[in-house]
């Protein structure tokens, strides 16, 4: 029983080394997931999703080391917490060190025409910018006028709006049928 109270919470590596490990990590993550491109954010379809799930477990040993006690991982989860908390607040600072972390919007649909060449780059296919057209609403692509991939992952769809054209023939067609229900009932 004293030797698995101690296992579960004596430190099997030096604190120091606890502190650097997670940094580290968290540092390699942050510059991979940036080179991976907004498409490992956004979780798209299943693979990325693997890929996310698993990253984590591939990198749990560099982060606690040879050291499985409480204590260890405690340590480890708050300097993880610490480092994100400390560079988020620096970025909110430094707005154009963010946007080299983070990266910039990309505008995948301009003017309800799609961008090919950004699809292409963020290796999105038609059907996964459709899928997540649906999920937001429209019935089509047909239907939006813009559509951005935010840093973050998340496309932001914009739906295309009406011609002052449109607009009239609408209001003249509602017009003829106001016009049409008033000569029926006269008759």
């Amino acid at each position: 029983m004293v030797k698995t109270l101690h296992d579960m919470f004596v430190l099997g590596l030096p604190i120091a080394e606890k502190v650097l490990r997670p940094i580290t990590v968290y540092f390699f993550l942050i510059a991979g997931l940036r080179v991976a491109g907004k498409r490992e954010l956004a979780q798209l379809n299943p693979l990325d999703l693997v890929v996310l799930l698993t990253l984590s477990n591939t990198v749990q040993n560099a982060i606690i080391g040879d050291d499985n006690s409480v204590t260890g991982g405690i340590i480890g989860a708050t300097t993880l917490l610490v480092i994100n908390y400390v560079v988020v607040r620096f970025l909110f600072e430094h707005e154009k060190l963010e946007r080299l972390v983070e990266g910039d919007p990309d505008v995948l649909i301009e003017n309800g025409v799609i961008r090919q060449d950004r699809l292409r780059k963020e290796l999105i296919s038609r059907v996964e910018l459709e899928a997540a057209a649906h999920k937001q609403g429209f019935a089509s692509l047909d239907e939006i006028d813009r559509a951005i991939l935010d840093p973050g992952g998340s496309i932001c769809f914009l739906a295309k709006k009406p011609t002052p054209e449109a607009e009239r023939h609408g209001e003249l067609i509602a017009r003829l049928d106001r016009i049409s229900a008033q000569l029926s009932a006269l008759r």
